[in-house]
């Protein structure tokens, strides 16, 4: 867009593409709910590049200038099919390398960063390892989870790969998609691979979006019916 004079009109397929990378911005957490729905009806009421650009001005959009139209309808981000830039949440130090609990409990979640290599154990306790909201270290993750009369639990977003080989004695290692609807993960993602050993007890994997994640898409698609029918009538 920063090609074109401020002063020329803008379509309806630039505005939608605008509006998408708000969805994006605020389904990441890079603008609150109120900046959005701001800036969702200022689009929506833009006539030329000039009101536009200022919008996105400070969000990562590629060259600052709007996508070509495909031609196919925009999908809300978050969503199957949605880009993903994986290339911001892979590549950063670990803060984390590993868990351990005896007669007690363990958990990594939220915003953190998950080494290349992450051991885990449990031993008369538990652990919790969420990578929904995680940052890698690496774009391949092995997490080694071993446990004795003990339980354990990892959490992974659907939109990552997950590859889990475990053993179970008495016990269980299995893992369940409780999103079936969220699509194949794009080839850019991270691999993560889960192993280990579970005896006397259980390593569950579980493939789900988070609550803030799911209440962020939520909330963007709302705003977005509301303001785009104020805007057709």
């Amino acid at each position: 867009m920063t090609s074109e004079r401020p002063d020329m009109r803008a379509s309806d397929a630039e505005r939608e593409r605008i509006a998408e990378t708000l969805r994006e911005a605020v389904a990441e957490g890079r603008l609150q709910m109120d900046e959005f729905e701001q800036r969702l009806d200022a689009t929506y009421k833009a006539r030329t590049h000039g009101e536009l650009e200022p919008l996105v001005s400070d969000l990562p959009v590629p060259g600052g200038s709007v996508a070509p139209v495909t031609g196919r309808a925009p999908v809300p981000a978050g969503q199957p099919g949605a880009p993903v830039d994986w290339s911001r949440r892979i590549g950063k130090p670990a803060t984390s390398t590993g868990g351990f609990a005896f007669w007690s409990g363990f958990s990594r979640k939220g915003k953190w960063t998950v080494g290349r290599v992450f051991t885990a154990f449990a031993m008369w306790g538990g652990g919790e390892i969420d990578l929904r909201e995680a940052d890698f270290e690496d774009r391949e993750v092995h997490i080694r989870c071993w446990t004795v009369m003990g339980g354990m639990l990892v959490k992974v977003a659907p939109d990552v790969h997950v590859h889990v080989n475990g053993v179970g004695i008495m016990g269980g290692f299995d893992e369940q998609t409780k999103d079936a609807d969220a699509g194949d993960p794009a080839p850019d993602a991270p691999r993560v691979r889960v192993t280990g050993f579970a005896l006397m007890g259980g390593v569950g994997v579980e493939r789900k979006w988070s609550k803030a994640q799911r209440q962020r898409l939520k909330e963007a698609e709302r705003a977005r019916l509301r303001l785009e029918k104020g805007y057709e009538d």
